[in-house]
């Protein structure tokens, strides 16, 4: 099987960008943090991120936003990287949702995701006092996206305001804050879906075993195939869940995240996929998929 790569030289400059991103992060602020979703491109940054700064360790915590509905995989997967690279890693939970109920199902994606991500991801870089967040957002993933800068500056109460983000000509960053202002850094900006796995096959980066087809017990919600993870999921009257050969091309709320058919149980045939898929990879997010401007209203409230 001939497996479609990107140039091992485009590869290896987008690796030196962002590596002179992450050291540029690290010498210009305070106190930086590096989010981590446990998906396959904050895998990519936690490589980049070690190879910046080796043979010392990462010179800045990590924190999860965890919801308490992501995949028991990612979970189990995020403790299993954290003990062995030895990184900091902090947790970030909205426990005042989880009092209220607060869940996939008691409200709209949005609000759930308002409430859950964007005001626990607030509340964690208030609390630790971080003047610069790190995260693994790509210009192609979603239009809104594309509006961000490397060095995103992000006003008073963490909102974006596209209108007002600095110019970066020739690949020079801004990273001057007025007062409580804080920065989002976005090293893997530059890349693509395809680039992300191509880098992971590349350098043999351990990613989630979710992103490798198995059979999986499913129930369908409309057109989605979504994986009844655990005994919370509300089944409708007499449904059952069917067990369907599914892998996931983007990692989330389980509730919110969508399998797809595939066959790709290694990284060569993952890589294959994605070549030959012509439909965006957050297609399968269901909370994207509110109204038209969902994203760039999430962003502007705060959220990654």
């Amino acid at each position: 099987m001939e497996t479609v790569i990107s140039s091992p030289s485009v590869l290896e400059a987008l690796e030196n960008e962002s590596i002179e991103i992450f050291r540029e992060t690290a010498a210009a602020f305070r106190k930086p943090v590096m989010l981590y979703s446990i998906g396959k491109d904050s895998s990519v940054l936690l490589h980049l991120a070690r190879k910046a700064f080796a043979p010392g360790p990462i010179p800045f915590p990590l924190m999860h936003i965890d919801t308490t509905w992501k995949f028991k995989e990612m979970i189990s997967f995020r403790d299993e990287t954290a003990k062995e690279h030895g990184f900091e890693l902090l947790v970030q939970t909205n426990h005042d949702g989880i009092k209220d109920g607060i869940t996939p199902f008691s409200m709209g994606a949005s609000e759930y995701t308002r409430i859950m991500k964007t005001v626990a991801l607030r509340a964690g870089l208030d609390k630790h006092g971080f003047d610069a967040a790190i995260g693994g957002s790509r210009r192609d993933e979603e239009r809104s996206r594309a509006k961000e800068r490397i060095l995103s500056v992000r006003e008073p109460g963490h909102r974006w305001d596209p209108r007002s983000q600095r110019p970066e000509l020739w690949r020079t960053y801004n990273p001057r804050l007025a007062p409580e202002q804080t920065m989002r850094v976005f090293p893997i900006s530059d890349w693509t879906e395809l680039d992300i796995w191509n880098y992971i096959l590349q350098e043999n980066i351990k990613v989630s075993p979710l992103y490798f087809a198995k059979e999986r017990p499913i129930v369908w919600r409309g057109s989605q195939m979504i994986m009844v993870d655990d005994d919370r999921y509300p089944l409708k009257d007499g449904e059952t869940p069917e067990i369907r050969r599914i892998r996931f091309r983007t990692l989330g709320c389980y509730p919110l995240t969508a399998g797809v058919d595939s066959d790709a149980t290694t990284m060569e045939k993952v890589v294959k996929e994605v070549t030959e898929l012509k439909l965006s990879e957050r297609a399968t997010r269901l909370i994207d998929g509110d109204k038209e401007d969902s994203m760039e209203k999430k962003k502007t409230e705060g959220y990654f």
